[in-house]
C-alpha cells in the first residue's frame, strides 16, 4: 500500500510501480474526470497539477509523484462553485464533444495561475491540448473572459 497526496487528502492505492499515474486516479480513486486519450502525452486529456504544474497524467510513473500535491478536476469546484475557468467554459459555450475539456480546464487554471493576463502568445505557448473538435477560438476567448473575471 502507498499514499498519494491527490485533492488535499493522503489516499492509499496498490500499484506496479511504474504504472501511469492516471490509471491510480481512474481505476482505483474513481476520479474519473481525467480522461485518457493518446496514452503519449500529446492530447493532454489528461493533464492534472502536480505541485501546481501541469501534466500529462498518462506519462508519469506514480512511484515518480511521491509527497507531491496532485490536483485533478474534480478539485477545481469548491462548495459546488465553479471556478472563473470553469464559469467562462460554460458561458462561452466552449465544449462540443466535450473529451478533452477536463485537460484543457486544467491546462488554462495552471495558466492564469503563473499569468493573469495572458496575452494570444502567452495561451498559444501554453495550450498543447488538442481538441479534435477544433474549440481552440472558444479556449482562448474563455481564458481571456476568465482573466477578467
Amino acid at each position: 500500500m502507498a499514499v498519494l497526496n491527490v485533492n488535499g487528502k493522503a489516499v492509499e492505492y496498490t500499484a506496479d510501480p511504474n504504472t501511469p499515474l492516471l490509471w491510480v486516479l481512474r481505476e482505483q480513486l474513481g476520479l474519473t474526470g481525467t480522461k485518457y486519450g493518446c496514452g503519449i502525452a500529446q492530447c493532454g486529456s489528461c493533464t492534472v497539477h502536480i505541485d501546481g504544474a501541469p501534466v500529462r497524467a498518462c506519462h508519469v510513473p506514480v512511484n515518480t509523484v511521491g509527497t507531491k500535491k496532485v490536483v485533478t478536476i474534480e478539485a477545481l469546484a469548491e462548495n459546488g462553485m465553479l471556478n472563473k475557468i470553469q464559469k467562462a467554459w460554460v458561458e462561452l459555450d466552449v465544449p462540443q464533444c466535450g473529451y478533452c475539456q477536463s485537460g484543457m480546464v486544467m491546462a488554462a487554471t495552471a495558466l492564469l495561475a503563473a499569468k493573469p493576463n495572458p496575452t494570444d502568445a502567452d495561451i498559444d505557448e501554453a495550450m498543447t491540448n488538442i481538441c479534435r473538435c477544433g474549440t481552440y477560438q472558444q479556449v482562448r476567448a474563455a481564458i481571456h473572459a476568465a482573466a477578467k473575471a
